[in-house]
């Protein structure tokens, strides 16, 4: 049973602000508040006014006046984490909340662990374990589609869809082991026909979850895109276009770029996370050669590749190895330099790979638009579209997901076999208990403790 009130800072700490929010939970909430806060209406405390109320006052330490503050008081059960909840909304200077802060711990809280508001939404039942960890991915939200789905999450439509299985595998395990005890009175006689068709649809729900575990990656850290290209075909000078930086050296130079460059940009709602590679070529320079092997390497892992073709000149040995190299990667094919006489067309390309071709000018910011359009409609039509689709976000649901899914197929073959219904009823436990794991229902302590770690302070 959780006794002890906490506190923490829930707005940044980092730099100064207007506004800065002391966030404090736990049955002794309130009356910490009360210790420090003088309100403008004579003789009001915390403890009597109603819930969800906003109170004006002070903030003192021993009568000496510390700040002007609006005080938020919500009472337990209907909070964030079903306790008091009482936060002092300060102004937003760094010493100012920092100092409110001390005064609320030296009244009775104490410091909040990262993650230890959530934790206690969790354990006192105001959400499961999957919402609590959409609340950390709508914090992280690095674009509109991820905090759809962070918000998809918390709302409870991927738990729902966890619990319906569970409701229908743990009724069937429950008819199982009836008629196991009582033959007599309950009969299996059509039951197992009937349960081969529930666990096809458990199978066919799951597995439909498990295909989206790559976009809800996707949606949440950005698109892995690697630039690749022959030295001087315009791979840096299409890294400062899109993000709006001289990020990159550009020069008429071949091998100017010989180590990669990362730079995470946001394109019209998309997150790339860019990595700009040397140019592919054969090269006896030691530097520059690790830097194309590094090249090939993050070739092989992203999740885009855009090809940088330097439309000016013809395909050589090197874009055919690039080519060779990305063959059967989800590739968009860039002719930059668009401003100059073209030598290379559209159908040169499909000659060698059939991918989305794009034409550009790089240099002049010409085609920048289109190449935005390209990815949309490679990411967010049917592959990763947000609609009202379920996303799994994180590898331990994924894990968990795949637990269950083997012991479904497990739970098909036994039927079609004719084992024992003993073989069913264990199968079928197993499922249910990796589905629980996912909103919380049968999860370790120490695995608790390590999601929550992850979270930030305040939270």
């Amino acid at each position: 049973m959780i006794t002890d009130t906490i506190a923490a800072i829930s707005t940044s700490t980092m730099s100064n602000a207007g506004i800065g929010i002391v966030r404090i939970s736990g049955d002794e909430a309130i009356s910490i508040a009360d210790k420090i806060f003088v309100s403008n209406t004579p003789n009001k405390t915390l403890k009597n006014v109603k819930s969800h109320t906003i109170n004006y006052g002070k903030i003192v330490e021993n009568g000496k006046y510390i700040d002007e503050v609006l005080v938020s008081v919500m009472k337990a059960p209907n909070t964030y984490t079903k306790e008091d909840i009482v936060e002092i909304n300060c102004h937003g200077g760094i010493l100012v909340v920092q100092k409110i802060l001390s005064l609320v711990i030296e009244s009775g809280a104490r410091i909040a662990e990262p993650g230890e508001f959530t934790k206690r939404a969790f354990l006192n039942g105001r959400m499961d374990l999957s919402q609590a960890e959409a609340v950390m991915e709508l914090i992280h939200s690095k674009n509109e589609f991820a905090l759809k789905s962070s918000m998809s999450s918390l709302r409870g439509d991927f738990s729902n869809k966890i619990n319906e299985i569970r409701e229908q595998v743990i009724n069937n395990i429950a008819y199982i082991e009836a008629a196991l005890d009582d033959p007599e009175h309950i009969s299996l006689e059509g039951f197992l026909e009937e349960l081969g068709e529930n666990v096809d649809k458990y199978i066919q729900t799951v597995e439909k979850l498990l295909a989206t575990a790559d976009n809800g990656r996707i949606l949440k850290e950005g698109i892995s895109t690697v630039i690749l290209g022959k030295p001087n075909a315009g791979k840096s000078s299409l890294l400062n276009a899109l993000s709006g930086v001289e990020r990159a050296i550009v020069t008429d130079i071949e091998g100017t770029t010989r180590d990669t460059l990362e730079e995470q940009i946001n394109l019209d709602g998309i997150v790339l996370n860019l990595i700009d590679t040397a140019g592919i070529r054969e090269t006896q320079d030691i530097v520059e050669k690790i830097g194309v092997q590094k090249a090939k390497d993050y070739a092989q892992t992203a999740d885009l590749i855009i090809y940088v073709v330097d439309a000016s000149t013809k395909l050589d040995d090197n874009d055919l190895e690039i080519i060779d190299i990305i063959k059967d990667k989800k590739t968009i094919v860039l002719l930059n330099k668009s401003d100059l006489e073209a030598k290379i067309t559209m159908e040169d390309i499909k000659e060698h790979i059939n991918c989305k071709t794009v034409s550009i000018s790089a240099k002049n910011l010409e085609g920048i638009d289109d190449l935005s359009d390209t990815i949309k409609k490679m990411f967010l039509k049917g592959e990763v579209s947000f609609d009202d689709e379920i996303y799994v976000a994180n590898v331990r649901q994924k894990t968990s997901l795949q637990e269950a899914l083997k012991s479904f197929k497990m739970v098909k073959t036994s039927i079609e076999n004719c084992m024992p219904e003993d073989f069913l009823s264990i199968d079928l436990m197993n499922a249910y208990a990796e589905l629980g794991k996912i909103v919380g229902q049968s999860v370790e302590e120490d695995l608790v403790n390590e999601i929550f770690s992850k979270f930030c302070m305040g939270k």
